[in-house]
């Protein structure tokens, strides 16, 4: 018969290194890696927060260099049409003022009544141009026609006998009335009445050989400005892009992306119902009556207006507006301005002191955000 033989437990050998460890200042050692570990951490994220601000920065500045942060707007009363002869001059008329707001980069058309006639749309039907408003409607119709890329004019402009000779007027060939295949970042479109599925957003026409997919959902019809993706999928049948407010190609991409058309009432009108919330924050009027332009200088602004007379010059425009209680149109304005005092002929039409005064003021502009004295 076995005995069962009962097994010691081993000795536990501590080794002559462990005896002599100092366990507090190990624990203290530990203590000190771990702030160190959390000291370069916090390193790291604030390091890595200004490598954004940096390139946030860059980004601004990008911005600011190529975008344009203040608008032009040019205002000036209907009835320069009623100088016309016939439905082919009046239509003519309305071309050469458009072309003269393209060449200079205006933002935003004005076209107010010298007769206090509240006109604030062109939607109607046509009645003949005459002196109760309706030269006023012509003419801002024809300039949204004219601003108006040609592949979306079918749809937004239906047949009117106010554009029955727009066909014939020059094109105003602007950066964002794009051919089919020209290359942009941005275009302009029409949102295609084309069912979708959820979550996809709309389907937009914007003059190309394939359709667009924006990332949001809009209503049929409206007209929007896009920013098509840097990267296409070319085996895709639709281009990817994102919807952005119509500024951003000026304020951002630095481009000048055509301009806005506003009915007013009356001259008072044109400074009462802008559509920015400061008003405008430097005017100037034009007048053979007024300083010579030579020794005006304009401070930086954002907003900027410019004023034209009609056939009796801004005087006309006053007296007929009742709202005003000045005598003189040289109060309305920060500048009260004569841009060709030397003029040969007893007159200056409109549309001739549209590209005079334009061409003066344009210089004064650069000269006022880039620090330069006139």
């Amino acid at each position: 018969m076995s005995t069962a033989v009962a097994k010691k437990r081993p000795k536990t050998v501590v080794s002559e290194v462990e005896e002599n460890v100092d366990w507090k200042k190990r624990k203290a050692q530990m203590k000190e890696d771990k702030k160190r570990r959390k000291e370069a951490k916090l390193f790291k994220q604030l390091e890595n927060k200004q490598q954004e601000e940096a390139a946030e920065k860059e980004k601004s500045e990008h911005i600011q260099k190529n975008g344009r942060a203040y608008t032009v707007s040019v205002a000036l009363p209907g009835s320069v049409l009623d100088n016309a002869q016939s439905a082919e001059l009046r239509t003519y008329l309305a071309g050469q003022i458009a072309r003269a707001c393209v060449i200079f980069c205006v933002d935003e058309i004005i076209i107010f009544d010298e007769q206090g006639e509240d006109v604030k749309s062109v939607e109607g039907e046509f009645k003949g141009v005459g002196k109760k408003g309706q030269a006023c409607v012509q003419l801002a119709r024809i300039l949204q026609y004219l601003e108006c890329p040609q592949y979306l004019r079918k749809m937004f402009f239906p047949k009117h006998q106010d554009l029955q000779y727009a066909g014939l007027l020059n094109p105003l060939d602007s950066p964002h009335h794009m051919r089919m295949d020209e290359e942009s970042e941005y275009r302009e479109g029409i949102v295609l009445d084309r069912p979708t599925k959820p979550g996809k957003g709309s389907l937009v026409n914007c003059g190309m050989r394939k359709e667009v997919q924006i990332d949001k959902q809009l209503q049929a019809g409206l007209r929007v400005t896009v920013r098509l993706n840097a990267t296409q999928n070319q085996e895709s049948k639709m281009y990817k892009a994102v919807v952005v407010a119509p500024h951003v190609p000026t304020t951002e991409g630095g481009l000048y992306w055509g301009y806005s058309v506003r009915l007013a009432s009356c001259l008072s009108a044109v400074f009462t119902e802008g559509p920015y919330a400061d008003g405008y924050d430097v005017t100037v009027g034009t007048s053979e009556k007024g300083s010579a332009c030579q020794r005006a200088s304009l401070s930086p602004f954002k907003h900027l207006l410019v004023v034209f007379g009609g056939l009796q010059g801004l005087e006309s425009s006053l007296d007929a507006d009742q709202k005003l209680n000045v005598t003189c149109p040289s109060f309305l304005f920060d500048h009260y301005l004569n841009t060709c005092p030397a003029q040969g002929s007893r007159t200056i039409r409109t549309e001739e002191a549209i590209l005079i005064s334009m061409a003066i003021l344009t210089q004064k502009i650069t000269d006022a955000f880039s620090g330069t004295s006139p």
